[in-house]
């Protein structure tokens, strides 16, 4: 038996491919194998409205409209008066047969008369806790506490805006504001809200019954307030309706009244 030697069978060659599109390709085979691709970005969820409006700077009263007494400030000293030569009597021109520069008022019926209004002696209110109101803005009482200050000012930062519905609720600040947007206001800058509510959630704001310097009156249809004595309401006026003062008495009647703690 003879025996034919064989050559050896030749060894496959190897490719060796790049490192970089070694691992092109496989990545293109892992998308051919049902990998749709990266993973999706998830945005975050945007914060709520809610939140929104508590980073907001709530509203900030501007120089206080109060009647507190402050100490008067030391009047500054006369300027010395040039000294000036005397004019001979005979040089000075005779006077005029005019009136000389003196007012003469107008007649009674051309006068704009501005008559401060207050509730004091109304509905058993003292006159130390009833702000006085002025040509539209309102005067806190020298005795009010500054959480009630500060309401009263922001409020009249906003009178005669129109009603506009809805108005106060998305930001603190509008160009119109509603009934209960308007009360949210004021209570936000004395610092008894975090945040605008409607007139549903005031009814059950705060603690039940009137208050002494505040009391919120509200139902599902609309809300007003009664700040030291006057009606912070945006109905009831004879130029139209938006947030104003009114020196009248409260309508509870089909109201839930509701107070701050305290106040």
């Amino acid at each position: 038996m003879s025996c034919v030697a064989t050559e050896p069978a030749e060894k496959p060659k190897v490719w060796r491919l790049p490192a970089a599109l070694a691992v092109g390709w496989t990545a293109l085979a892992l998308f051919g194998c049902g990998q749709a691709g990266p993973s999706p970005i998830v945005a975050e969820a945007p914060s709520s409205r809610r939140d929104q409006i508590r980073r907001e700077r709530p509203p900030h009263p501007r120089p206080p409209y109060d009647v507190a007494p402050r100490a008067p400030k030391p009047a500054p000293a006369p300027a010395p008066e040039p000294k000036t030569k005397r004019a001979a009597t005979s040089s000075i021109a005779p006077a005029s047969a005019g009136t000389n520069g003196s007012f003469v008022p107008p007649a009674t019926a051309a006068r704009k008369t501005i008559t401060p209004r207050s509730m004091a002696g109304l509905d058993h209110r003292l006159a130390s806790q009833s702000a006085i109101l002025l040509n539209g803005i309102a005067l806190a009482p020298p005795s009010a506490p500054e959480a009630i200050k500060a309401a009263i000012t922001a409020a009249n930062t906003i009178v005669g805006r129109p009603y506009v519905w809805g108005g106060g609720h998305a930001s603190w600040y509008s160009r119109g504001y509603d009934c209960s947007g308007a009360v949210s206001y004021a209570l936000g800058a004395g610092g008894f809200l975090a945040t605008p509510l409607n007139s549903s959630r005031l009814e059950s704001w705060g603690e039940p019954g009137q208050g002494r310097w505040l009391t919120v009156y509200a139902n599902a249809g609309h809300a007003y307030a009664v700040i030291a004595g006057l009606r912070w309401d945006t109905v009831g006026d004879a130029r139209g309706t938006g947030p104003r003062w009114h020196p009248a008495l409260p309508y509870p009647q089909g109201f839930v009244a509701r107070h701050p703690p305290g106040y």
